[in-house]
């Protein structure tokens, strides 16, 4: 090889060696924003990817909404989107008792404060009863709350204990005029069983969106819980598998994705009082509903 054909080689040498230094880093930097724009898999405290499973019996199937009582995990209270019964079992039972509050109907979530029992009808429609006939075939006292929330189509709501109050998240309402933020409601319990809304609240979609990195979010709330260890919000969207979490304020901290395999359809959400996290989804022709615990990890 001449001294010219030598040179020649070098400097192709050179200019591949420098080229494919310059594409490793670009390949670095993108992976590194992308590290930085990363959606965490999980909140604090929790492993969605490692749940415990527990099937439903048949007559849940279609479980769209549970609660616990006094956060006690050892009764799970729950309906389902069809009819008018309230449902009580231990996780893992193949039966589950039942009474009935009322005639069938689009029901999609319950919930606990104190000694009353809440049902929340997709409509907005409300019915209280005492916990203490949780156990009876036929429920003998039954508010019916109707008109305090707007029109529109409900599936969340939560009980806070401590306050006493009720709060319910619009999945879709009329008084919503654009996707940028998501309404919610705040009822209270009155002597007589009734609920009377005495506030409400806006979560930002646009900071969902900025979280995700996504323009234009379907963000339609099927199930919320508190977290009273960190006054917390949790809110799932079944839609597109998301759980989102707010501050105490509705403020938004964070979105984390869910994995289609292990949330087929997450419709119901709970926290008990070792704070440990719940999440019902509902099943189908070929597969039971069913409850998923994620301890929490200290």
């Amino acid at each position: 090889m001449t001294g010219f054909k030598k040179q020649d080689a070098k400097r192709k040498l050179a200019v591949l060696v420098t080229a494919m230094f310059v594409v490793a880093v670009v390949f670095l930097t993108i992976s590194c924003k992308n590290k930085e724009k990363a959606i965490p898999v999980s909140p604090p405290g929790y492993d969605l990817n490692k749940p415990v499973k527990y099937k439903m019996p048949e007559d849940l199937t279609e479980i769209s909404g549970f609660a616990f009582h006094n956060g006690k995990n050892d009764s799970v209270y729950a309906e389902q989107d069809e009819e008018g019964f309230l449902f009580n079992l231990k996780l893992g039972d193949k039966k589950a008792s039942y009474t009935k509050f009322a005639k069938s109907g689009d029901y999609e979530d319950v919930a606990i404060c104190g000694e009353q029992v809440i049902m929340l009808k997709s409509d907005g429609t409300l019915f209280t009863f005492p916990f203490s006939q949780v156990r009876s075939k036929v429920v003998s006292n039954v508010q019916k709350t109707k008109g305090e929330l707007p029109e529109g189509e409900f599936e969340a709501m939560c009980a806070d204990e401590k306050s006493g109050l009720i709060y319910v998240l619009c999945k879709h309402c009329a008084d919503e005029k654009t996707s940028k933020s998501s309404s919610g409601y705040v009822l209270k319990l009155q002597p007589d069983g009734t609920l009377k809304q005495t506030g409400s609240f806006v979560i930002d979609v646009k900071e969902i969106e900025r979280l995700v990195n996504k323009k234009r979010v379907p963000f339609r709330p099927s199930a919320m819980a508190k977290n009273t260890f960190t006054n917390e919000w949790y809110i799932l969207s079944s839609v597109n598998k998301m759980l989102v979490v707010t501050d105490a304020n509705w403020k938004v901290k964070n979105v984390y994705p869910l994995s289609v395999t292990i949330f087929g359809q997450p419709e119901g959400m709970a926290f008990d009082n070792q704070r440990n996290l719940y999440i019902s989804n509902e099943g189908d022709q070929l597969s039971a509903g069913n409850i998923l615990k994620f301890s929490f990890i200290k």
